[in-house]
């Protein structure tokens, strides 16, 4: 049976901490704590769950933080969290299972991460991450901000749940921005990568056209990850459907089909545009599609709700106005059934 190092660096997580370290203490073997300094209940709440409590000097970059952490690890694996992340009862018992059947030339287990949730609890986003990783592969952490592992070795995906239950969307929400900015400002040049997530930073704090060129740098350099390069047309395409800059919308979607098979999010968009210039037959056909559509077989974000729920209703809605009542009763009973 393998053991696991859970490693996780905290800043001010009282509201938090302790409902993550209750729902991962059953199958962490070691449990190391990095405070990057906290002025709250923080490292108390800690005290109750671990001894191995290390202190870091925060220097804006989660990445540096996260390697000193697992640098701590004594057990076979590493595995993170983040102090707002739950384990489900039964992803628990999934884990503990894992520990017993893994193979010993597993090098890296990926695990669905749930990041988003509608106001009913139901999952409305998700990824797949990195998340227990062999000791002795010595993985690094890369990136100041939306740090990451890139996938090497031998790779397992299991389905195994993590849930990302943000308290509050709205705390430390500059903290991120300010650190690409500092970046920009000290004249260092973006990896691609750095570029597509400051992309997102600048259009969440509307800053549209700013995004917008970063969006597009990032698909010049044609170097982004092809999960990145579909994400990046979707959301250009968003920014120029805020700033009304409507003409430029279809080509920008129509852009992500090179990079891999359609999206349904991509096909909802194209949907929408039709909808609303008053186009309802060709509206309908590309909901239509989007219902066709199976789940890629990636590690990307999948926007849950358009993989089902969302062409369905709109496929209803534009039957509806085309007077085609019997098939839009389908599409209705469909997106019901969802």
């Amino acid at each position: 049976m393998i053991t696991i190092s859970l490693c996780m660096i905290v800043k001010n997580e009282e509201a938090v901490l302790e409902r993550c370290l209750k729902s991962a203490k059953d199958f962490a073997d070691e449990i190391i704590i990095v405070d990057t300094g906290s002025t709250d209940k923080t490292l108390e709440i800690a005290k109750k769950y671990t001894d191995k409590i290390f202190h870091f000097k925060w220097i804006n970059d989660f990445s540096a933080a996260r390697n000193f952490a697992f640098k701590k690890a004594t057990m076979d694996y590493q595995m993170w969290l983040d102090a707002d992340d739950v384990i489900s009862e039964d992803s628990a018992k999934k884990i503990k299972k894992l520990k017993s059947i893994l193979m010993e030339d597993v090098d890296m287990v990926t695990m669905r991460y749930i990041t988003h949730f509608d106001e009913n609890g139901l999952p409305v986003a998700s990824s797949t991450r990195e998340r227990l990783l062999k000791t002795s592969k010595k993985y690094k952490w890369i990136d100041p901000v939306h740090e990451c592992i890139p996938l090497s070795g031998n790779v397992y995906h299991s389905n195994i749940e993590i849930l990302h239950k943000k308290e509050d969307w709205e705390v430390n929400s500059n903290r991120n921005i300010k650190i690409y900015e500092s970046i920009e400002k000290s004249g260092k040049e973006f990896t691609p990568r750095q570029m597509y997530y400051f992309a997102r930073e600048l259009k969440d704090h509307k800053r549209i056209s700013k995004a917008i060129s970063y969006f597009k740098k990032f698909l010049k350099t044609k170097e982004g990850w092809v999960e990145d390069n579909i994400s990046a047309c979707y959301t250009l395409a968003m920014c120029y459907k805020e700033l009304g800059k409507k003409d430029k919308i279809l080509s920008i979607l129509f852009k992500s089909f090179e990079y891999d098979s359609p999206r349904a999010e991509i096909c909802c968009e194209i949907g929408y545009y039709y909808k609303e210039i008053g186009d309802y037959r060709t509206s309908f056909k590309w909901f239509d599609i989007a219902t066709h559509l199976q789940k890629p077989d990636s590690i990307g974000f999948i926007l849950i709700d358009y993989w089902g729920y969302i062409p369905n209703v709109e496929a209803c809605v534009c039957l509806t106005v085309l007077g085609d009542y019997v098939r839009a009763y389908d599409y209705n009973e469909r997106a019901r059934k969802i």
